[in-house]
């Protein structure tokens, strides 16, 4: 009904028979209605097994109509089920990059981010954890940005109740893995394959975490979306004085410092910085301590 950027499309191929049939289908996506091949390929399927869905990605193309389409003659286009997952905007965890504390089997940490919740097939839509003590799962939104509101859809088939006591954790320090950073709220509970929405007021951070603290739990998630606005951009002066017996006046040395002062932030947890000089450093200590010695020699 109207223009999208399209995610993935995912295709479920018949179970009984004649599989084969689906065999070099198209998936193209555009805005032409009148003329189905003008619209670019997303994707060629090449063999779907029986009974199976495959996804494939689309990669933010736009457009108003998704069309499956097997050219040649005398051909049998047959399809159990198509998804089509959009990039809805605003929602800053979209394309993020995500990790988790461990991974259960193919439940990867990805799986929360696909708009995906995952009501037929929660093993490759959500993403878990394995059980153990204190798991978690993070987003790196890249910026820091103000979060008005995080919302979580839990899963649909059964441990519903596992969501229950997680922390939903926004900061800029990956401290003890980001679980050090302020709580916005505390999950009593979510029901089967509901979404409940938690407002941040604002809270600025670069990373947003879902920790569950406690013995043999797990963080099962099948989605999680970020709102708010950003990202914020602070600059921060700051005069420093060294001792080095580098001339710090050489564009390659003082390009070293910098780096070395990056890696020893990113060391306490800091990561979000780019460091860079408002003015070339300036080698006062050492010319004056030249001029001493040379003092010292004329007065001998």
């Amino acid at each position: 009904m109207k223009t999208y950027s399209v995610n993935r499309v995912t295709i479920t191929n018949r179970l009984d028979c004649c599989d084969t049939r689906i065999n070099g289908t198209e998936i193209r996506v555009g805005n032409d209605s009148s003329d189905v091949f003008s619209n670019p390929v997303c994707a060629v399927v090449s063999t779907i097994p029986a009974g199976a869905t495959d996804s494939y990605s689309c990669h933010g193309m736009e457009g108003r109509y998704v069309i499956v389409t097997i050219p040649g003659t005398s051909e049998i286009l047959t399809l159990c089920e198509v998804g089509v997952y959009v990039i809805f905007p605003g929602n800053l965890a979209t394309g993020r990059s995500v990790t988790q504390s461990s991974t259960y089997g193919i439940w990867y940490a990805e799986h929360a981010i696909d708009f995906n919740p995952g009501f037929t097939k929660l093993w490759s839509a959500c993403s878990s954890t394995t059980g153990e003590t204190n798991p978690w799962w993070r987003v790196d939104l890249s910026y820091i940005y103000r979060v008005s509101r995080v919302v979580i859809t839990n899963r649909l088939d059964c441990c519903t109740e596992r969501i229950k006591g997680a922390e939903i954790r926004i900061g800029n320090s990956l401290e003890n893995n980001g679980n050090n950073n302020p709580i916005c709220a505390v999950i009593s509970s979510i029901p089967a394959g509901a979404s409940s929405t938690y407002v941040c007021n604002n809270m600025e951070g670069r990373y947003v975490n879902l920790f569950i603290p406690g013995d043999s739990k797990f963080v099962t998630l099948c989605e999680m979306e970020v709102y708010g606005e950003g990202p914020l951009l602070k600059k921060t002066f700051v005069k420093i004085k060294l001792q080095s017996s580098s001339s710090l006046s050489e564009p390659e040395m003082s390009l070293q410092l910098l780096s070395q002062l990056e890696s020893a932030l990113a060391e306490r947890g800091i990561s979000d910085v780019a460091l860079q000089w408002s003015h070339p450093p300036k080698q006062e200590v050492r010319w004056k301590e030249a001029a001493t010695a040379q003092s010292a020699r004329r007065k001998r």
